[in-house]
């Protein structure tokens, strides 16, 4: 078996374990609640009980044996005949009742028989057998729920700080008026030092084995910077802004704009 839980029921400890990813509860735990001296064996002879083990498994037991079930169902009942758990599981390959050795050892019982095992015992027992039940399932469920959160959020946390470093290179450094100062060739080169902080000539002189040019290899960030960037420039050219003005204006307006965009998006994305 593997780790167990507890639950109390009607004062009675009552222990639960997993198998795969079903809980199964001790039986053997729950049969003392029942009143004078009764065995798992007398509930497992009952016809009711065979016809609902019959059932159960050939709803979730695909290697149920169909023809060993069928002798035991005709024997159920009689005041001679009783079978054992270990019989049971062994004749029909049954799943749904499992006999434990060991320090946790008993007859343990998928959830859904030993609800019905419960109602042998009486109606009160079940009903606060479920009860039980379902509140360790949801404290299950929001530890997992929390784990989970958790979990996600640091791996958020980690993601942007390794992403945040990179996106640290795609801010473009502020100008200084001698740096803009320098005469560019072409309108293209003066937006390339706003977004960038270099020319197209510069980028190609570090990067010699790639093919295509600097705004081929830009973000989506960048390029939806650049587009804005053209536009502005349009209007300060209009202005006879002369061009170290203009760079330098440019060259602001890059950095917030990226900042902007990187960084609240970032944000926006941790709160997800």
């Amino acid at each position: 078996m593997n780790k167990t839980q507890k639950i109390t029921v009607i004062g009675r400890e009552i222990t639960i374990t997993n198998v795969g990813s079903e809980k199964y509860i001790s039986i053997t735990d729950m049969l003392k609640a029942k009143d004078g001296d009764f065995f798992i064996s007398d509930w497992l002879r009952n016809r009711n009980t065979v016809e609902f083990l019959g059932i159960w498994e050939s709803v979730y037991n695909p290697t149920f044996n169909y023809g060993e079930f069928a002798i035991i169902k005709s024997q159920s009942g009689l005041n001679n005949y009783k079978i054992s758990v270990k019989e049971w599981v062994k004749k029909t390959n049954a799943i749904g009742l499992k006999a434990a050795t060991g320090r946790y050892g008993g007859t343990y019982a998928h959830a859904d028989i030993a609800f019905e095992f419960g109602m042998w015992i009486s109606a009160e027992f079940k009903i606060y057998l479920v009860k039980e039940f379902q509140r360790l399932k949801a404290d299950e469920n929001d530890r997992l729920k929390l784990n989970w959160n958790l979990q996600r959020t640091l791996a958020k946390v980690n993601y942007h700080i390794l992403t945040d470093a990179i996106k640290e290179n795609l801010i473009p450094k502020e100008l200084s008026k001698k740096e803009a100062s320098i005469v560019y060739a072409t309108e293209a080169d003066l937006l390339n030092m706003a977004l960038f902080g270099k020319t197209a000539s510069d980028w190609r002189n570090e990067n010699p084995k790639l093919e295509g040019n600097i705004r081929d290899f830009a973000t989506l960030e960048q390029l939806v910077v650049m587009t804005n960037l053209e536009s502005l420039n349009a209007v300060l050219i209009a202005h006879g802004l002369p061009s170290p003005d203009r760079l330098l204006q440019l060259n602001k307006i890059a950095i917030k704009q990226l900042k902007i965009l990187l960084y609240h998006s970032s944000l926006e994305k941790l709160k997800d």
